[in-house]
């Protein structure tokens, strides 16, 4: 079964958001594997601090599928599609891999771009993905992690209860 990887971002009552996308998604795509959670400065623009983490599931559902359930989540938690590509947001739920499939699947982007551009992307992808292999690079994520400018992103690891999602 095709292992998938989704990363998840709110800055609008953040913990509220993210726990109730963990809780959407475990009754889908159970069981879960869920990173570490990190505060992040949002990127592009002038805002409250990211909660990002990263969600592993093995799933045989197609990507538009998977694609539909996701933005059912996003709605269901206040999303607003309209205004800046940059701004806040109460929950933002992208697939970063579909197993090791490369290219566009309707209008879905693999392997999503931003696991190299965001540490707060490819940090909690690493920790509980270090040694599976990018698609394209060819490197495992730990490796990613490990060339990556540490100096461009910062972030803190954070207490947040995401171990009743954990297989």
């Amino acid at each position: 079964m095709p292992r998938v990887y989704l990363s998840l971002g709110s800055n609008i009552d953040r913990e509220q958001h993210i726990s109730r996308a963990l809780d959407a998604l475990d009754k889908h795509f159970a069981p879960l594997i869920v990173s570490q959670a990190y505060d992040c400065e949002p990127v592009g623009f002038i805002g409250d601090n990211f909660l990002n983490l990263v969600v592993g599931f093995d799933c045989d559902c197609a990507i538009a599928e998977i694609t539909t359930i996701l933005r059912k989540i996003e709605d269901d938690n206040g999303r607003v599609r309209v205004g800046p590509k940059f701004s806040s947001r109460t929950l933002d739920i992208d697939i970063l891999t579909y197993d090791d499939l490369i290219g566009d699947f309707n209008g879905v982007t693999l392997p999503r771009g931003e696991i190299t551009e965001n540490a707060f992307v490819l940090l909690p992808l690493s920790n509980i993905a270090p040694n599976e292999v990018h698609p394209q690079l060819q490197k495992t994520y730990q490796q990613l992690w490990q060339q990556y400018d540490k100096q461009y992103q910062k972030l803190s690891a954070i207490e947040f209860n995401t171990n009743s999602h954990k297989d």
